[in-house]
């Protein structure tokens, strides 16, 4: 089966490593175009090491790219962390249609900012589906799902990188094992359970300190590592990492600094308290919490606020 990977990053990479490893026969592989200065994309940099053929359309409405796609007579297209928009006819094209990954349960979670959604709502459990695109925001039938616990104490990050990266992976091959044999599923979507959220980014990750202390630390766990839950101290946006969690009795107003050491930063969120244990703030970078407070001598009583 003549495959063409759209993908791109560790995971398009380890999706072609895996594919390849079990005799797939890839005859393309799209990246997006390159950074000026910036890295070689992993995904690039294996195909090229492999003498598969790299595309790198700017634009995949154009005709000539598409007709240049058709010249590789694909069977299959498997799309494997894609963030362009990729028009229906490159789905329709190939003998068995394309897959797409995606980190949610659809129809649960549909957009670019899927695994922090789900956290920042403080759900307990997501996972990730495979499903045959048709041109809407990650609509069309579902292939298969895997599904994860939504642990505490767990991050975007963790949850990502610890299982539904790798999950993902092991979930293309099979899809892939499936579609060769016949018995790939086309499950459609019930519409009536779809959400769709908006990127994850600094429109959605400021801390409202009026809010309860567990939806500001699921806030905090849903953009760590990006983009950073942040609020204002002292004039500075800071940007919150590593954060735990404790229900207590009202010590302090949400936002006031309740313990501020070369060791800890302690934050109340008026029902409860959030120790932090890394930040980011825009003359040091990312630092140790307690590295924060000795360079910029925080202290308790200093409160975090919105806005400057």
């Amino acid at each position: 089966m003549r495959i063409v990977l759209m993908g791109q990053a560790p995971f398009g990479a380890k999706t072609l490593e895996a594919l390849l490893e079990r005799g797939e026969e890839i005859v393309a592989v799209y990246v997006p175009p390159d950074r000026p200065g910036g890295r070689i994309d992993p995904l690039k940099a294996l195909a090229e090491e492999k003498n598969i053929p790299v595309l790198q359309p700017g634009n995949y409405r154009s005709d000539d790219t598409f007709e240049e796609y058709k010249s590789f007579s694909p069977d299959l297209l498997i799309m494997a962390f894609v963030t362009d928009i990729i028009p229906a006819r490159y789905f329709e094209y190939p003998a068995q249609g394309a897959i797409c990954y995606h980190p949610s349960l659809l129809p649960r979670h549909r957009g670019a900012s899927a695994i922090n959604w789900a956290i920042i709502m403080g759900e307990e459990k997501t996972g990730l589906t495979i499903f045959w695109p048709d041109g809407g925001i990650d609509t069309g039938p579902i292939l298969l799902q895997k599904e994860v616990e939504i642990k505490p104490t767990d991050t975007t990050g963790s949850v990502y990188f610890n299982h539904l990266f790798p999950m993902g992976i092991d979930a293309i091959v099979e899809s892939v094992e499936l579609i060769k044999q016949g018995r790939a599923p086309r499950i459609p979507q019930d519409e009536k359970l779809a959400t769709y959220e908006p990127p994850c980014d600094d429109s959605v990750a400021q801390i409202d300190w009026s809010k309860p202390g567990p939806d500001i630390y699921n806030l905090i766990r849903g953009c760590d590592p990006q983009p950073g839950a942040y609020s204002y101290l002292k004039d500075q946006k800071i940007r919150f990492y590593g954060c735990s969690y404790r229900p207590a009795e009202a010590v302090a107003e949400a936002g006031k600094v309740v313990e501020a050491s070369p060791d800890t930063l302690k934050v109340s969120t008026g029902d409860g308290i959030l120790e932090i244990s890394k930040v980011r703030v825009a003359d040091l970078g990312k630092v140790k919490a307690g590295e924060f407070v000795e360079k910029h001598g925080i202290k308790a009583g200093d409160r975090f606020k919105p806005g400057k």
